[in-house]
């Protein structure tokens, strides 16, 4: 593609997000009454948001998986799809997934990371603007998705990282992000699928209701996979928050009992 179709392109998109392109596609700020018509236009999601899906305890284990474990019957579901147990791995896949079980029983967190902390217990909270939409969970892990036209940075710009670089516009009142250079999720989170870094991610969200957005990721990875693999998401509003409570990994209690993850003792000094 010609070098003016790129500009043309982008500028078509920027201009389904309210943003502005120069025409080396580099952004600019939109005017105040311009940027204020934009912001009415978008969809507004206050308030925290917990993952639908999870039913866990206070150790973020699942309350289906630990009854099962008491009655003597075997469980094989996971609690967060993105986990991987369902992916269509293909050999070098399956041979991540076998290293990942048999060497991370123990392992502490450093945090989420993405994709799992658009799938863990933890509150999310979305900051959406005409620029980008920002979403930040209770373990400070944070996401940046430029809606303002922007390209992602070029491959020899980027590196990966444990949120890798998004892109984003609008569709209606759906978000649709494009996310890459995302290191593998396992090395920053032990339960967090051990997909390449040349992992292509693409996301869609939308409020469905007052008090719910559903969406879906597709991830794309010739490295480890046969095939796209997608999962759907569902966040519910959080009821009786009325902040975001920050914590830190540092008193990370995580054990393994052979089988499970437990909580350890507290330490006491």
């Amino acid at each position: 593609m010609k070098r003016g179709a790129i500009v043309l392109a982008l500028a078509a998109l920027a201009s389904m997000s309210g943003a502005v392109l120069a025409q080396d596609g580099v952004p600019k700020k939109l005017p105040p009454k311009e940027r204020t018509s934009a912001f009415a236009k978008l969809p507004y999601w206050d308030g925290l948001w917990l993952s639908a899906h999870l039913e866990t305890n206070i150790g973020g284990l699942s309350v289906e998986m630990l009854a099962a474990r008491d009655r003597g019957e075997p469980w094989n579901r996971s609690v967060m799809q993105l986990t991987g147990f369902g992916a269509p791995w293909n050999e070098e896949g399956k041979a991540r997934q076998a290293e990942r079980m048999k060497t991370g029983g123990n392992r502490k967190a450093n945090g989420w990371g993405y994709p799992m902390m658009m799938n863990s217990n933890a509150p999310i909270q979305f900051l959406v603007t005409p620029e980008e939409v920002v979403i930040i969970n209770a373990y400070r892990d944070v996401r940046y998705i430029y809606t303002d036209g922007r390209p992602h940075p070029p491959e020899e710009d980027r590196w990966p990282t444990a949120w890798g670089d998004s892109i984003g516009r609008w569709e209606g009142d759906t978000l649709v992000i494009d996310t890459v250079s995302v290191k593998n999720p396992n090395i920053y989170f032990h339960g967090g699928p051990p997909l390449s870094e040349d992992a292509h991610y693409v996301e869609r969200l939308r409020m469905t209701g007052p008090d719910m957005i559903e969406g879906e990721i597709t991830i794309t990875d010739p490295k480890t996979l046969t095939q796209p693999w997608t999962v759907k998401l569902a966040y519910t509003r959080a009821k009786g928050f009325d902040r975001m409570i920050s914590i830190e990994f540092e008193n990370d209690r995580t054990g393994f009992d052979g089988t499970s993850n437990t909580i350890e003792p507290e330490k006491v000094p």
